[in-house]
């Protein structure tokens, strides 16, 4: 009876804590699967909630062959106005203060679908943290148009984990997105 006591005692200290702290939102969107483990390692060290940006229409490796002209992805870099469907949105984007945003980059810039979730969510007076994963890319032009295409948003350019890192990357990536993060006071 006292050890249950206890745990619950326990239980409610550290769900009192954690509420105290800003709020903080992990979301991406990870074709492949790198922007995705980048997200949960993010959220892990962060404390933060995780969000995976999904498309209605999961893209198949056919969309991504960036060397055919015609494939979705390629379409979808020519033509900015093309915005993929997203199958859900984050439970109250509004209780967030940051929101990480993650992405691959493609083409230089953010996929089309990060529109479409910036769009369907209010982030005004959030601060947003991006970060990406790229072959050879990095994430200032993506920040820039993101910028660009919504000047009253608050944005913070994080970093890129490039294709084949070390662990030394992956740290350094994830330490210098945890020291973009606002500090409450």
């Amino acid at each position: 009876m006292k050890r249950n006591l206890t745990i619950a005692l326990l239980a409610l200290v550290f769900a009192s804590c954690a509420s105290k702290g800003p709020k903080v939102l992990v979301t991406y969107f990870s074709a492949t699967g790198t922007t995705k483990a980048l997200a949960e390692e993010l959220a892990a060290v962060t404390g933060a909630d995780l969000f995976e940006i999904t498309p209605v229409e999961p893209y198949t490796e056919e969309d991504l062959s960036f060397m055919n002209r015609q494939s979705r992805s390629v379409r979808e870099m020519n033509d900015k106005s093309l915005r993929p469907e997203v199958k859900s949105k984050p439970e109250k984007p509004g209780n967030y203060e940051t929101v990480y945003l993650g992405f691959p980059i493609w083409g230089n810039a953010a996929p089309n679908i990060i529109n479409t979730f910036i769009e369907q969510n209010d982030l005004k007076g959030k601060t947003i943290i991006t970060f990406s994963t790229s072959g050879s890319s990095d994430i200032t032009n993506s920040t820039r148009l993101l910028k660009e295409s919504y000047p009253d948003l608050n944005w913070v350019e994080g970093i890129t984990l490039k294709r084949n890192p070390t662990p030394e990357d992956r740290n350094n990536v994830i330490n210098t997105l945890k020291e973009a993060m606002p500090v409450k006071k």
